[in-house]
């Protein structure tokens, strides 16, 4: 699995009823992005953004092309950062399991 943090700088954080304004209306987009498993919408202080998980980093990089920086400066006035990793091991509490690259794995005690 992939994960990509993106990161836009401004201020001040933005009041939880725009925040959820904005993510209702660009999550259409995001519903039909190859590989995408889930994106979660980030509003604090230091800025908005996104963390983004994907199922390979082909799809990842797909969606995080050359035009991406341009296409998301013209939607939000700055270029974002955009940060990507590998994530081999992940703690799912609602799933009520641990997963090593996708599958299921007993944690250590």
């Amino acid at each position: 699995m992939i994960i990509a943090l993106v990161q836009i700088a401004r201020s001040p954080k933005s009041p939880p009823e725009a925040a959820i304004k904005g993510g209702l209306a660009s999550a259409p987009i995001y519903r039909e992005v190859k590989g995408l498993l889930s994106k979660h919408y980030l509003n604090g202080e230091a800025g908005g953004g996104g963390v983004y998980m994907f199922d390979t980093a082909e799809n990842a990089h797909a969606w995080f092309n050359e035009e991406w920086p341009a296409w998301m400066e013209s939607r939000f006035g700055t270029r974002p950062t955009l940060t990507i990793y590998d994530c081999h091991v992940v703690v799912d509490n609602v799933a009520g399991e641990v997963r090593v690259d996708g599958e299921p794995a007993k944690a250590p005690a």
